[in-house]
């Protein structure tokens, strides 16, 4: 039985994007990612739209096939062959609550439905009774079983698709962006919800966000992602304190802090120039045409990641200290 409960080796995924006649170009949504999950923990992954990050999630679950890399289970490769059963184990909340849950079926319905598909159990009066203490778990009443997902609020919303990826009792949740299109109020009370749950339950999560702030109070460890590729990965409190990629230092500058003498007192580090297009990716570091600390080298040849202490890893040729 492997220690890491995830373990994702040189993750690749491209897609195929038509750019003239006849003629197609590999879109590099992700290109050589690896990390490690270990049981019971969330690691947090974020950056700016379009770096991957759901394409991170979604190819861990194999709803996109990869292009190349391996992704491990309690030690077992995911494949096709076995992606079925290892559902049962790996489950998902996606990002939109009010676009991922079938407006034609009930509340019952859309949590039992991984059960049903999986057979987890004898007879009906089960089923009902493992969908009530769901419910119950995410803070639903049992006289919202019959009604339809357009009756409820997003945070309500939210709530139901929790407990459908609880349904199979899983170790493992990829939350993508779970609490984003919810009122800051809700934010907080789905965030609590999913502490809770891994407090109960033991679960782990890979936590994709954008705001740093729910990040660093949800996760045990940060990834931080640019343009397809991990470029610094540690404890939350220590990327977040430490932070030496110049991307995560700019990242964390634009984080809005409650006290307005430290905020008059702070650099906001702006990012001069656009993203590169994942079609056409700079040579070398993805990063350095929008870093003021790039050099020759950076032009010359991509940087991977080098651990520089108690396991926080930044791929970069000239780290801020």
């Amino acid at each position: 039985m492997s220690e890491n409960l995830i373990e994702v080796r040189d993750l690749k995924q491209y897609f195929p994007v038509r750019t003239g006649w006849r003629k197609t170009t590999w879109l590099k949504a992700v290109d050589g990612v690896s990390f490690q999950i270990h049981p019971g923990e969330t690691l947090g992954l974020v950056g700016e739209s379009g770096c991957g990050k759901t394409t991170v999630g979604r190819t861990l679950l194999y709803l996109y096939k990869p292009t190349g890399g391996q992704v491990f289970f309690e030690g077992e490769e995911v494949t096709e062959k076995n992606i079925r059963e290892l559902r049962k184990k790996m489950q998902m909340v996606f990002q939109d609550p009010y676009s991922s849950l079938d407006p034609r079926m009930t509340v019952e319905d859309i949590i039992g439905e991984p059960m049903d598909v999986h057979r987890l159990y004898r007879n009906k009066a089960e089923r009902r009774e493992k969908i009530l203490a769901l419910m119950e778990t995410v803070g639903l009443n049992a006289e919202h079983a019959t009604r339809y997902a357009h009756e409820f609020s997003g945070g309500q919303r939210q709530r139901i698709g929790i407990a459908r990826a609880l349904a199979v009792d899983p170790k493992f949740i990829v939350c993508d962006e779970p609490v984003s299109a919810l009122d800051v109020s809700i934010q907080a009370q789905v965030v609590n919800m999913f502490e809770d749950l891994q407090d109960q339950l033991g679960v782990a999560y890979l936590f994709i966000a954008h705001d740093l702030l729910i990040v660093r109070h949800i996760s045990d460890r940060i990834a931080v992602m640019y343009l397809g590729r991990v470029v610094e990965i540690g404890d939350a409190d220590e990327v977040y304190e430490h932070a030496m990629h110049p991307y995560t230092v700019s990242l964390l500058s634009a984080v809005p802090i409650p006290d307005p003498r430290i905020t008059r007192q702070r650099q906001r580090i702006v990012l001069e120039g656009d993203v590169p297009s994942p079609l056409h990716m700079p040579d070398g570091c993805a990063f350095r045409t929008r870093c003021r600390y790039a050099t020759e080298k950076c032009r010359m040849e991509c940087p991977s990641l080098k651990d520089v202490g108690g396991g926080h890893q930044v791929a970069c040729w000239n780290l801020i200290r």
